[in-house]
């Protein structure tokens, strides 16, 4: 804050269009409230009639809101990336906008211009084999030792399983999430089982060590198949898996059992069926898939898909939330059947928390390699997550697929 008191007052000097637009919109907020702090010191306080999140935002400039108007979420990262935007709270900000979004969409999502930048920028990211291995690098390639700063020991990249308990540990929480899904698959000894990315090899070998079965896993990420090897190869138990550089589109032969987790939202829309086609050909008849992946609302589907989000700009490039209604349908075009759904998005919330936690305790040594900007952004990631899970706009599920 800057001392001054909430006042709804005229500002000076006069913003511009696209930010005049932004404030009236604020001024019809439902729900919950807004502190903006404004480049000539003023503060202004817009509040719904409803109960809501409490929210805080400090501008440095009106350019600020005129590029909200144009670029939703991404120009809003990109404010609080470069400074020219302040919060004490992003997921408080974030929530505000999705409890209000009725309020907000036209000022937010009226700019044609901005949105068609954005999303050619989302088209360039197509995940053809080239461009799936360019855009899972741009993720997973950042280095282990900088993932390694705030995951937990078995460098599990996905969402836990805390069953509601917030006091559990992280390493437990993931350890839990992999129990589940080998209690529904029941592998049995000797089985082969495919791991369509298996990032850093903690699934694999957890699954070698609980119940003896082979694995086969793919990634597209050179940082992570090293570090796997390597992992399974000081365990002893490197005789017992088969991980190689290999697009899920090129994997051969037939498998017991596949496990998927958090991968498929880097496949792109457009190859939904083939990923689909892929663990129905590759699954012997009777086997059964265990797919993690994090999905958005059917409410919301149609209007995302049209277009781009912060996080397919900067973090994931190329990816797409599928719906739980998509994933329906794209497995039974393929031929398979949806068999059970388990949904533990409130445990996602809690998973993304303690990386939020232990990302910003590790600030001191991110300082040496990844600038400012790059870890304002990262932390502005991880609050979106939050507040999307939080809010139920989106959701991570366990589903099986069973080829017949």
């Amino acid at each position: 804050m800057n001392g001054h008191s909430p006042t709804r007052t005229l500002m000076a000097p006069r913003p511009p269009l696209l930010a005049r637009t932004l404030i009236s919109a604020l001024e019809k907020l439902q729900a919950g409230s807004l502190l903006l702090e404004c480049p000539d010191g003023s503060a202004r306080l817009f509040h719904g009639q409803a109960a809501g999140p409490s929210a805080h935002l400090a501008i440095r400039d009106w350019e600020v809101l005129a590029r909200i108007a144009k670029g939703g979420d991404i120009a809003l990262a990109e404010a609080l990336r470069d400074e020219r935007a302040h919060t004490q709270d992003a997921v408080a900000l974030i929530r505000l906008a999705l409890a209000n979004e009725a309020a907000l969409e036209r000022a937010v999502h009226g700019s044609v211009a901005g949105t068609l930048l954005y999303w050619l920028r989302h088209l360039f990211n197509a995940n053809t084999r080239a461009g799936s291995r360019r855009n899972i690098q741009a993720h997973y390639d950042l280095g282990n030792d900088f993932y390694r700063l705030w995951l937990d020991k078995g460098m599990t990249y996905s969402a836990a399983l805390f069953d509601g308990d917030a006091t559990r540990t992280l390493e437990d929480a993931q350890t839990a999430k992999y129990e589940r899904i080998l209690q529904r698959l029941n592998p049995a000894r000797g089985e082969r089982l495919l791991e369509i990315g298996c990032g850093w090899g903690g699934f694999a070998e957890y699954a070698i060590r609980t119940r003896g079965v082979h694995v086969t896993g793919v990634t597209l990420s050179t940082e992570q198949l090293a570090y796997a090897q390597a992992r399974l190869a000081r365990a002893g138990l490197a005789g017992q898996a088969s991980l190689t550089l290999t697009d899920y589109r090129d994997i051969k032969g037939q498998f017991d059992h596949i496990v998927s987790i958090e991968m498929l939202e880097a496949v792109g829309e457009r190859w939904w069926p083939t990923y689909f086609a892929t663990l129905r050909d590759r699954l012997k008849p009777g086997g059964k898939a265990l797919v993690q992946v994090i999905t958005i609302d059917d409410a919301h589907f149609a209007r995302y898909r049209r277009g781009t989000d912060f996080i397919q700009q900067y973090i994931f490039p190329g990816g797409m939330l599928p719906s739980l209604q998509r994933l329906e349908e794209e497995s039974r075009a393929a031929g398979l059947s949806m068999d059970d759904v388990f949904r533990f998005g409130r445990d996602y919330a809690l998973t993304l928390r303690a990386w939020r936690h232990r990302f910003s305790a590790a600030l001191p040594m991110l300082d040496a390699r990844f600038d400012a900007p790059f870890q304002r952004i990262w932390r502005f990631y991880l609050d979106y997550c939050i507040a999307g899970f939080e809010t139920e706009r989106t959701d991570v599920c366990q589903i099986q697929f069973v080829r017949p």
